[in-house]
């Protein structure tokens, strides 16, 4: 952790939502006058689209989830740079044609390392590893703000499922082998990141997705809980959020459950007075 440059982590499993996540930050971002630099976790892959496939077709659990398909010690050591110095450097995955267009470079690779910008308050990532700590990485001592991002595991998976046939041209079946590839990372790097946040935004929904390998849509914000649970709820105004966030209530003394449609103004009121004490803390060292 580093009073000079603080590292905010958002943490979630692939179609969890962290994206949107994203979307609050930077609005809280460009509406009180902060600079970040940012960190795409797929950045870090360790292996181009094509590379992958091949070692997938010889490894059966072979993930992006998991340790082997990604540079994390790499990753530890941009954190580490970037809370001692400020300093550090990314690049950029190339999913598709829009990216190839912006980066260089063909789809399923990456565009050129860059070293991040001289001067910014803060280092915003967002991916699936930003709170690993183990007996070979400790990702999670660097960053001042830990955020999980998850959806129970059927709305996760129905997500998914819709995401990759939509966007990706997946089949079912595909998306189901894809699935089962990923559990056991899931199990031992995914979801022991989710006790080293700090505030955790848990989806759940409120319809029946019993079965989410035939579910024809995903639920909605409306048809959803979020369950907001905080590491240490000292400081936290409790009576503040449920009388600001209709249909709230607190689940346990850590815990506030709020309609999912109210996610982003949840996420405003209690990440921007956060996010401002970190950069006020910064600039009174400067």
């Amino acid at each position: 952790m580093s009073a000079l440059h603080p590292i905010i982590s958002v943490t979630g499993s692939s179609g969890a939502g962290t994206t949107s996540v994203r979307n609050t930050f930077e609005q809280i971002f460009r509406r009180e006058s902060v600079t970040a630099v940012y960190i795409e976790g797929d950045a870090f892959h360790s292996m181009d689209r094509a590379t992958m496939r091949k070692a997938m077709a010889a490894e059966p659990t072979l993930s992006h989830f998991g340790e082997r398909a990604n540079l994390l010690a790499e990753l530890e050591a941009v954190f580490r740079s970037y809370a001692e110095s400020g300093r550090g450097r990314t690049r950029h995955y190339i999913h598709d044609r829009s990216d190839a267009e912006r980066w260089g470079g063909a789809p399923g690779t990456f565009s050129a390392w860059e070293e991040f910008a001289e001067e910014s308050d803060l280092l915003f990532y967002e991916g699936l590893h930003g709170a690993v700590h183990n007996e070979r990485l400790n990702i999670a001592q660097y960053a001042d703000l830990k955020i999980g991002v998850v959806p129970v595991i059927n709305l996760e998976w129905i997500q998914k499922l819709h995401r990759d046939r939509a966007t990706r041209g997946y089949s079912t079946e595909a998306v189901t082998d894809v699935i089962l590839r990923r559990m056991p990372d899931y199990v031992n790097v995914i979801c022991p990141q989710f006790t080293n946040t700090d505030i955790n935004f848990q989806r759940i929904p409120t319809v029946d997705t019993s079965n989410p390998f035939i579910a024809r849509w995903i639920p909605t914000a409306d048809e959803s809980m979020v369950v907001i649970r905080f590491r240490d709820p000292k400081g936290i105004d409790f009576p503040y959020l449920i009388s600001m966030i209709a249909g709230s209530f607190m689940s346990r003394a850590n815990s506030v459950v709020i309609p999912g449609g109210k996610l982003d103004l949840a996420m405003q009121l209690i990440l921007t007075p956060m996010i401002l004490q970190l950069v006020e803390r910064r600039r009174r060292l400067l």
